[in-house]
């Protein structure tokens, strides 16, 4: 699991690629806390466009990111959902928590 971080005016845009399953989330999860924590952003954008797997560990890591904006009183946007991991997404309810685009 990669993640590429771009900030921008209280925007933060996590970019993941690979796998986000047990071992990749575990990861993913502690980057995207430091980046949180870094930048205090508004807006919390996760971009799964180079996710090639995704399990409940996805699941788990946007639920954590949600509750971490909640503590900022932010938001957050998941976008470029590829297929499998947008059945794991809707099968879970997710959407019903964060905006999925």
């Amino acid at each position: 699991m990669e993640m590429q971080v771009k900030s921008a005016d209280r925007n933060l845009l996590l970019e993941l690629s690979g796998e986000l399953d047990h071992h990749g989330a575990k990861n993913a999860l502690r980057e995207l806390e430091l980046a949180v924590d870094a930048a205090l952003p508004r807006l919390l954008v996760l971009d799964l466009t180079g996710v090639t797997f995704m399990d409940s560990s996805g699941i788990a890591l946007i639920l954590r990111a949600q509750q971490r904006m909640q503590l900022l009183d932010g938001s957050v946007l998941v976008r470029n959902v590829p297929s499998q991991a947008r059945r794991v997404l809707d099968a879970a309810g997710i959407g019903r928590l964060v905006t999925i685009q």
